[in-house]
């Protein structure tokens, strides 16, 4: 999303952007002290950021019909999830929000993202909630699934899973605002139109992933509904949300607003 700006490939006037890579938990911990001026978000975490950050029109990562997957050492189905120890990439993340609007009475350890798969190999945890490349090998590894989010949500509500997307912070002011949203959609839109070069340049951020996963990875998380979330992307987000306050999850309502333009 982020090769255009980074890369120095597009015009940001008097504008300078420094790109920090953090894991999608640590993001989510530095919004809640609003450490960044614009940062890759969770929509669960946004929950509780919504006042000092409001949510730019583009950069969602979003599942249609396919979303984070529980995975089982054992094979398991959905109505076993209560009984299952489950590694979970973080409180803030919207896959173990969505996780706990499916079902909450389960235990879990929280463990990083890239270390799931092996915790549940392991034995310390009896399944595993995947939000990173894993879910394209983990059969390749002998684990199961036990449910894909995004198909259950689907079924439920007819409507793509929201998983994550930018924030800026309020305090900017609103020509800024705007000026940086039309820079991010370029950067994005740039990588999109270069997409070989900005796979390219991701790999070396990506943990020596296989350049094709990787190709099916980015497939899933970075197109169209990136650029715009269009308004079916932007009701799931609501939705999401409100399902996790009506829930008792999320101890507020939440408004959800976007920048303009």
């Amino acid at each position: 999303m982020f090769y255009g700006l980074a890369t120095h490939k597009l015009d940001t006037g008097g504008l300078h952007f420094e790109h920090l890579l953090k894991d999608i938990q640590t993001l989510n911990e530095e919004a809640m002290r609003g450490t960044y001026d614009v940062t890759a978000i969770s929509f669960h975490a946004y929950a509780y950021i919504h006042e000092k950050y409001a949510l730019l029109p583009h950069g969602a990562s979003i599942g249609d019909r396919y979303g984070p997957i529980v995975v089982s050492r054992e094979p398991a189905t959905p109505s076993d999830i209560p009984n299952l120890k489950i590694a979970i990439p973080g409180k803030l993340t919207s896959a173990f929000l969505a996780l706990r609007i499916f079902n909450s009475e389960f235990q879990y350890e929280v463990v990083p993202f890239d270390k799931i798969i092996d915790a549940v190999l392991d034995g310390k945890c009896d399944a595993g909630l995947l939000i990173h490349e894993g879910q394209l090998f983990y059969q390749s590894k002998g684990l199961h699934k036990v449910l894909d989010l995004g198909e259950w949500w689907h079924e439920q509500h007819d409507l793509p899973l929201p998983m994550g997307g930018n924030a800026i912070r309020r305090d900017l002011g609103d020509g800024r605002i705007r000026e940086v949203s039309k820079l991010l959609r370029e950067s994005i839109n740039y990588s999109l139109t270069h997409r070989d070069d900005a796979l390219q340049y991701a790999m070396q951020f990506a943990r020596d992933m296989d350049p094709g996963l990787a190709d099916r990875f980015v497939a899933m998380w970075v197109n169209e509904l990136t650029l715009d979330y269009t308004e079916r992307g932007r009701e799931a987000v609501r939705l999401l949300l409100d399902e996790g306050h009506k829930r008792g999850i999320i101890p507020h309502k939440v408004q959800v607003d976007f920048v303009e333009g």
